[in-house]
């Protein structure tokens, strides 16, 4: 069998010097039936590994309800890469960041009182149980029994967040008892603080940046004397939030600081090889002052786009890592032309109507306590005296929309910092929230959702709430099922429309003309859209189109300008600060 280990200077495979030249794909961002397209195209551009992070929360949403199958099975992922040639690279946290919703830990594990990331007991066990799950799957991969696995990574960027070495030593407990003898790294960004707060002594630091690269590998030595320079995130693009613009680096500037990183001899991962989508309710958010929920698209203007195409930055990284490793002579084949469409929507009714809860309780609850891990939940109340005045609500997290007796008054944002809003006299008073996104990074992990705080109506407390979860999944599937013709009303209205095609393919959904909501094709959920930008496209994977009748569902919470729905030619993810 082969072995890879840790040198002097350099990774040693079967005792010869090494340089890993790895690219991140994210199985979880990508239909499993493309993820043997996006690595065999990651060999074409001359990398000779792929790197992974394994999603916690993707793999139990609940406690106890674990899948490794389909989307989750990492297993199979791992088999494409080894069938590929290639090598792997594991990053199961258990927190990954990676802009996904809550860094990859469950909703069930972060809600509470627990200090998460540390070695608290009760923490620490739940952790350990997840982990071994993982490394069973990673455990019989690993290289030296045959398989692509050749560096495992303990936690993630730990650094930043805190500085608990027994922790950290917990986790290279259970790893080594789970049978994992590949290297084990950690990475921090070339922080002194970080790097030493992030590993531990037996354990290899790596880098994460993505310019400046010399002077970032002479921090990093610093920090780690002996053995191979890695930048085991070698970012090359960025991500995009809602209300922002489309992240893009220059082509010529990223591929020079490659090279700069490969000239020096180090070892590369680049962040991303492929990013992939959101789909779904899967994107993370930031805050750091100010709320940014992150859109749909994890484009990240990588050197493939979210559609699995190549791009300058291909060729152009493609380029520069012929200078230093073998490249395939062999390029990527030209995608089809993706199919142009313009189909009527239909209305279908509302679709957030549903009968209150029967539940009464003196304060809304939250999504948390109602276990509840879909977009919506709706708030009812009755008001005294049927009175109006200035309705204050301690935060919403994260955006609310407010109306009294079934008519819209206004809305309520976390991004805004919204905390008020005059409402006229009425009997009810109902209040949509979306939690549009669980920050992924920072102390905010596991933070509630919903109404929090204390709700006022001119200063007197106002209770008796009824707190109705809407799974807007179930929803879409009975909506779609529904007959057209229905009238578009003042209730957030569902859409649907019927299209045709001679074959299954890969589609861009133009969602210019539609307000805010979710998008669903032949059921399968692509994501959110938002009239605030800069994405304007949703990306359809070819493999949940159909030759024949295909079916659009659109859960619109707002308002469609236009009630078509239009497929353009191309991805279309907004403008650039350029």
């Amino acid at each position: 069998m082969t072995s890879f280990s840790i040198g002097a200077t350099d990774f040693l495979r079967d005792g010869q010097p090494h340089q890993v030249i790895s690219g991140a794909i994210h199985y979880f961002r990508v239909h499993p039936d493309q993820w043997q397209d996006r690595i065999h195209k990651a060999r074409l551009m001359g990398l000779n590994t792929i790197e992974t992070y394994v999603a916690w929360n993707a793999h139990e949403p609940r406690r106890g309800d674990w899948d490794a199958s389909g989307w989750n099975d990492l297993g199979r992922f791992l088999d494409l890469v080894h069938a590929e040639g290639m090598d792997a690279i594991v990053r199961p946290g258990p927190y990954i960041c990676a802009e996904w919703h809550n860094g990859g830990l469950p909703v069930w594990l972060t809600g509470g009182e627990r200090e998460l990331r540390s070695s608290e007991p009760a923490f620490l066990a739940d952790v350990s149980a997840y982990l071994r799950r993982v490394y069973e799957i990673v455990a019989p991969r690993q290289i030296d029994r045959g398989g692509p696995v050749v560096l495992v990574q303990i936690e993630n960027e730990y650094g930043a967040y805190g500085a608990d070495k027994a922790y950290l030593e917990a986790l290279v407990a259970v790893t080594r008892e789970a049978g994992i003898t590949v290297p084990l790294t950690t990475v921090d960004q070339p922080v002194d603080q970080m790097l030493a707060d992030g590993s531990l002594p037996d354990l290899h630091k790596t880098g994460s940046f993505g310019s400046r690269s010399t002077e970032r590998l002479a921090t990093l030595r610093k920090h780690q004397p002996n053995g191979p320079l890695m930048c085991s995130e070698f970012w090359d693009g960025w991500f995009d939030w809602w209300g922002g613009v489309h992240h893009t680096t220059d082509v010529a500037t990223a591929a020079s600081d490659l090279d700069a990183l490969l000239a020096a001899g180090a070892s590369v991962n680049i962040y991303m090889f492929h990013g992939g989508t959101n789909f779904g309710l899967t994107n993370g958010a930031n805050d750091k002052g100010r709320y940014l929920p992150l859109v749909t698209s994890y484009d990240y203007d990588a050197p493939l786009d979210e559609a699995g195409e190549p791009t300058s930055k291909f060729f152009a990284f493609r380029e520069v890592i012929a200078r230093y490793a073998p490249v395939p002579e062999e390029l990527p084949a030209p995608a089809a032309p993706a199919p142009e469409l313009d189909v009527d929507l239909s209305p279908v009714g509302a679709w957030t109507d549903a009968a209150a809860s029967t539940l009464v309780t003196d304060r809304p609850q939250t999504f948390d306590e109602l276990a509840h891990l879909s977009a919506l939940v709706r708030y009812d109340v009755e008001l005294p005296e049927s009175a109006g005045g200035l309705l204050t609500v301690e935060d919403v997290r994260d955006l609310a929309w407010v109306s009294v007796d079934g008519q819209p008054v206004g809305t309520l944002s976390r991004t805004r910092h919204d905390r008020a809003l005059r409402i006229p006299a009425g009997r009810s008073l109902s209040i949509l929230v979306e939690d549009q996104g669980r920050v992924n990074y920072d102390h905010r992990l596991g933070e509630e959702k919903g109404l929090i705080g204390a709700i006022a109506l001119d200063g007197v407390p106002l209770t008796g709430w009824r707190s109705t979860p809407l799974d807007v999944r179930p929803i879409a599937a009975e909506v779609g099922a529904r007959d057209g013709g229905a009238p578009a009303g003042e209730s957030p209205t569902a859409w649907t429309a019927e299209f045709t095609l001679e074959t299954d393919a890969a589609l861009f959904l133009d969602t210019a003309a539609w307000g805010k909501g979710y998008a669903f094709v032949n059921g399968f959920f692509l994501g959110r859209y938002w009239r605030n930008g800069p994405q304007r496209t949703l990306y359809v994977p070819a493999p949940v189109t159909r030759a024949g009748s295909n079916r659009l569902v659109v859960l619109e919470l707002e308002n469609v300008l236009a009630p078509r729905a239009q497929f353009v030619g191309a991805l279309s993810l907004g403008d650039t600060e350029e």
